[in-house]
């Protein structure tokens, strides 16, 4: 478990690092009760066939849409794009080509407050001629929450304890992500709840089992770290490499990519001081793909250590890692299920490594060139 020594400079971080597998079971009930409003509000939505989902947010909210855009594609049956707001304030045109398509707009956002996210929203009210917004934030009194009063809205709000008190994301991440996921699927939101009681066991297992392991890793002299991750988990690489890289000041640079990506031109990245960490897929097929990719780097010298993160990591002789963290004996959740647990040991290596470092983890920006919520963003008018 943690130690708080300095408890002013890690108690918020560490307990909402800790916290997550219950907020995860208080996030399900949440949608649970939300059910009958919510199905409504999508039914509305549904009924038009040339629909086109956008998935939105700003830094760690937008990587939420990067792990779940196929899974709403698949189940909502529309096609749906992940567009960050800070891409969409400033090119709106680009992503609203036909004013006259139907566009449902699933806002992610802790505080609800950014001035990406609020002006993203508003510009897309304004180039759409029939626009609906679901908003999945942690801040019930933010800007965004305000709009749960239209007729157009829907505010699907998050536990208390999901709104973090620390400057990295952490519960607000996982639990926003997990509410997208029921929502996308929220027919079988009960048959569902299997998932769910699986992901906030393997949370646990994590917290558990390897939040030790993962301390001991964060004082080697590293200074790189590479995440590697296919499919939905290639946004949980993102959101790593961010998670990591913020709680550490920039001291340590991150990076992400695809397994099959890395070999064309990243891979340069990787030398002595590099700490590589594998976020296997539960899929065997996609596997033979990233346990050639793991043999390649084994062979090579430029690295320092390897952690390999899975449900279940099959067949774990034919590859070389110093760290397996592995939370179950069978495959038993769709994969982007795993994803919300799968960030958990990223977390904790930003979390001790800036302690390592003599950083606050709640506030690691020395220079105050990162904030909780973002500052320095003016918004101007577009002409369209």
């Amino acid at each position: 478990m943690i130690e708080n020594k300095n408890a002013t400079s890690s108690s918020y971080t560490a307990s909402e690092i800790m916290g997550q597998p219950y907020l995860w079971q208080k996030t399900y009930e949440d949608v649970v009760a939300s059910k009958q409003e919510l199905s409504s509000f999508l039914n509305k939505v549904l009924v038009y066939d040339n629909l086109k989902v956008i998935l939105t947010g700003a830094g760690t909210s937008a990587f939420i849409g990067e792990v779940l855009h196929k899974k709403f594609q698949k189940k909502f049956g529309r096609p749906t794009e992940v567009i960050a707001s800070t891409d969409f304030i400033s090119h709106p045109a680009d992503y609203i080509m036909d004013s006259e398509q139907p566009v449902l707009m699933v806002s992610f956002a802790r505080s609800g407050d950014s001035p990406e996210s609020v002006a993203t929203v508003d510009l897309a009210s304004e180039y759409c001629t029939t626009i609906f917004h679901l908003i999945i934030t942690c801040n019930a009194t933010g800007k965004l929450a305000n709009l749960a009063d239209l007729d157009n809205s829907f505010v699907l709000l998050m536990p208390a304890g999901a709104n973090d008190k620390g400057l990295a994301m952490t519960s607000s991440f996982t639990t926003m992500l997990l509410a997208g996921i029921l929502v996308s699927d929220i027919k079988k939101l009960e048959r569902n709840k299997k998932y769910v009681d699986h992901l906030v066991r393997y949370g646990k297992t994590i917290l558990e089992k390897y939040t030790e392991m993962v301390k001991v890793v964060a004082t080697l002299e590293f200074n790189r770290v590479f995440f590697l991750g296919s499919g939905a988990l290639k946004g949980i690489a993102r959101e790593s490499h961010l998670k990591v890289q913020e709680l550490t000041d920039g001291q340590v640079v991150c990076k992400y990519d695809s397994f099959l990506g890395l070999r064309h031109g990243p891979k340069a990245v990787i030398n002595e001081s590099t700490l590589v960490v594998y976020l296997f897929s539960n899929d065997d097929f996609v596997n033979k793909y990233e346990y050639d990719l793991v043999r390649s780097i084994n062979q090579q010298k430029e690295k320092l250590y390897e952690i390999g993160i899975g449900e279940l990591i099959k067949n774990k002789e034919s590859i070389s890692l110093d760290l397996f963290i592995e939370v179950a004996e069978s495959n038993n959740i769709p994969e982007e299920y795993f994803a919300v647990c799968a960030v958990l040991p990223s977390q904790l290596l930003g979390l001790f490594k800036s302690l390592d470092l003599g950083l606050s983890p709640d506030s690691p920006s020395v220079n105050n060139s990162i904030n909780r919520v973002v500052q320095g963003v003016k918004i101007y008018k577009n002409k369209k």
